[in-house]
């Protein structure tokens, strides 16, 4: 399918994400790819399928089980000029990469004075939802937000993940792209015919009673929610981050000084996460326009649970109208 053809089509999000991945490739004969099955197989999702037949095996390259040497081949590669996208099959399988990550992908441009650009993409399908164990509904997005010199973003429909993953790769700076896996077959929506700012926030239904802001798989929640509380009569405005690293503030605080109230949730636990920093800027910005405390809808401060606990242990749509109908107490 060409770039022009995309366009206007509705795709799945993992279709959109192979679309995307492709026009990347044809654009830039340096961007390869990397990871754990990505090239014969098509990846464990099969975003990657069919790229190893048309580009190559140089360009598409199954690696053995071994995310530091994924990551650190990625370090070499990017050096010497490539534009490395690496495949992290599973979120919970990034931590043995994590030293390469935060010690040498995020700091080799600070180490260089500027000299080295560190172009890689890690993409990690991320999040709960699909009834995994342990090691595979994981949400690590804090602990690279915390990291300086890493961006991270995370696409939440298909018509961002198209555009989204060719705007990290084309990124001088390394980008942790997380995909919520379990919107990968969930809806098809239609390709924009242009791409939002990398970085910049997008309101995705305006109201006045409250701002709910949220990211990834947890957008379909907040529409969801949004939907339910409008026919209560509470009209809440919903805001996709899309960036968790750097975070348009700007959107939000924007958002909150209009509506007075503010909920955000994510699936990442809820000490340390985005949220909690979140809530304090708008504080710091616009103390003055709240009329109650900023909550938050996480998931728990403890490790992911078993399947059949998954659903009580996300923020799921009861749980978010809960803090919903709390915001609106005050």
């Amino acid at each position: 399918m060409s770039a022009s053809s995309v366009i206007g089509t509705s795709l799945t999000m993992a279709k959109a994400l192979n679309e995307g991945l492709r026009k990347a490739m044809e654009d830039d004969p340096k961007v390869v790819m990397m990871g754990e099955d990505v090239g014969k197989l098509g990846g464990v999702f099969r975003i990657t399928d069919g790229l190893q037949k048309d580009f190559g095996e140089d360009r598409v390259i199954d690696t053995p089980l071994a995310e530091s040497g994924i990551v650190g081949t990625a370090v070499g590669l990017a050096i010497r000029g490539y534009r490395p996208v690496c495949e992290i099959q599973f979120d919970g399988f990034v931590f043995p990469a994590f030293d390469q990550i935060v010690s040498q992908v995020a700091k080799l441009h600070n180490r260089s004075a500027g000299q080295v650009k560190v172009p890689i993409t890690i993409r990690i399908p991320y999040g709960g939802g699909i009834g995994a164990v342990e090691h595979h509904s994981e949400s690590p997005e804090a602990y690279f937000a915390h990291t300086a010199g890493l961006k991270v973003v995370a696409c939440a429909d298909p018509s961002d993940a198209y555009w989204m993953v060719q705007q990290a790769i084309a990124d001088d700076d390394p980008v942790i792209f997380l995909e919520p896996k379990r919107r990968y077959h969930a809806a098809k929506a239609e390709i924009a015919a242009a791409p939002t700012p990398l970085h910049q926030a997008r309101v995705i239904r305006p109201g006045t009673a409250a701002t709910l802001a949220t990211y990834g798989a947890t957008v379909s929640v907040a529409l969801e929610a949004a939907e339910a509380a409008a026919a209560d009569g509470t009209q809440l405005e919903v805001i996709d981050l899309r960036s968790v690293s750097p975070i348009d503030t700007e959107t939000v605080v924007d958002s909150v000084r209009r509506t007075g109230r503010l909920l955000v949730t994510h699936e990442a636990p809820l000490s340390f996460g985005p949220a909690a920093e979140i809530a304090a800027r708008v504080q710091e910005q616009a103390f003055y326009s709240l009329e109650a405390p900023v909550l938050r809808v996480t998931g728990y401060d403890t490790p992911y649970p078993p399947s059949r606990l998954e659903n009580e242990w996300l923020p799921n749509l009861d749980r978010v109208l809960d803090g919903i109908d709390r915001l609106m107490s005050y």
